[in-house]
């Protein structure tokens, strides 16, 4: 952590609020992350995964997406406030019973933006308009893709923002340099793509399509169940489509038509990706080379989880 004597330094901040400068990867036993202090130094924090990431539950299919997503938010929520910490130079926790309401609070306001919001604007239109199950399934579905795109592009202009993209981009570019089998220097990593298969851009959009074709199943329904039944289903979807992007990672070097079949997803990660600078390709590195050195302690060594 930063020195408390260590002379006063101007943070990266952008409208006031102070920006996490810094990238998390996850291995299968350990995680990592590397963040950059407001003295130029790159700090790091990493930690052994519990033993129920090994457990029969994360590896069912169907059930693992669940569990996996909700893995990601409370470990990202953790190590987002060790990240500002070294930024504010604060020893402020997130932990127990208010980590868990916080990310909750989290996935029921996306929930109602991203899933209640479209289903109760095309229920009420197709109440109006008697548009059918299937046509109506299909409007909601666009909604839900238009207010994705809408909200990444709107929150993409607060500068902030775009920083955390380039972190986003920067850690693409680190986790391809290493399936690419080339040296994890910040020449050669800034060669590389930034968009990645597996990204959880990717998964959101996945998540988006599949809800049109597997909500259109459900029939016709009243609209406070048509609301209802969106918040039970999520998990279904969401479990679907985790399956789905695990499937197509791994055909889409053997397979032109998974190639083909993923690429909206690569394109929609333009959106959440952006060109890194050197110095945010270091901490990428930084992050990646000592979670893999912990993964390599367990004999774990493998592509992080993103």
């Amino acid at each position: 952590m930063p020195a408390e004597n260590a002379p006063e330094l101007k943070m990266p901040s952008y409208g006031g609020q102070v920006v996490i400068e810094g990238v998390m990867m996850r291995g299968k036993k350990a995680v990592a992350m590397a963040v950059r202090s407001p003295q130029g130094d790159i700090v790091l924090f990493d930690e052994l995964l519990p033993a129920v990431y090994r457990s029969a539950w994360f590896k069912t299919p169907f059930v693992r997406g669940v569990l996996g997503l909700w893995d990601s938010l409370m470990l990202g929520m953790r190590y987002l406030t060790k990240a500002a910490n070294v930024q504010t130079g604060e020893e402020e926790k997130i932990e127990g019973g208010t980590l868990f309401f916080t990310v909750l609070l989290a996935v029921v306001l996306g929930v109602g933006m991203f899933f209640l919001l479209p289903a109760l604007a095309a229920g009420w239109l197709d109440k109006s308009l008697g548009l059918g199950p299937w046509w109506s399934n299909l409007l909601e579905g666009f909604v839900r893709l238009i207010i994705l795109i809408g909200y990444l592009l709107l929150v993409g202009r607060m500068a902030d923002i775009k920083r955390t993209f380039m972190y986003h981009g920067a850690e693409h570019k680190t986790i391809n340099a290493y399936e690419a089998g080339v040296e994890l220097t910040p020449e050669n990593v800034a060669l590389q793509t930034k968009v990645h298969p597996r990204c959880g851009t990717s998964f959101i959009l996945t998540l988006v399509i599949f809800s049109v074709l597997i909500f259109a199943l459900l029939g016709p329904l009243p609209l406070h169940w048509r609301l209802i039944s969106r918040v039970l289903m999520l998990p279904v979807v969401a479990g679907i489509a985790y399956e789905y992007i695990r499937w197509a990672a791994k055909m889409m070097d053997k397979s032109g038509f998974v190639r083909a079949l993923i690429q909206p997803n690569l394109l929609l990660q333009k959106l959440t990706t952006k060109e890194p600078t050197n110095e945010m390709l270091e901490v990428a590195i930084a992050a990646f080379q000592r979670m893999f050195a912990l993964e390599q302690e367990t004999g774990e060594a493998q592509s992080p989880s993103i």
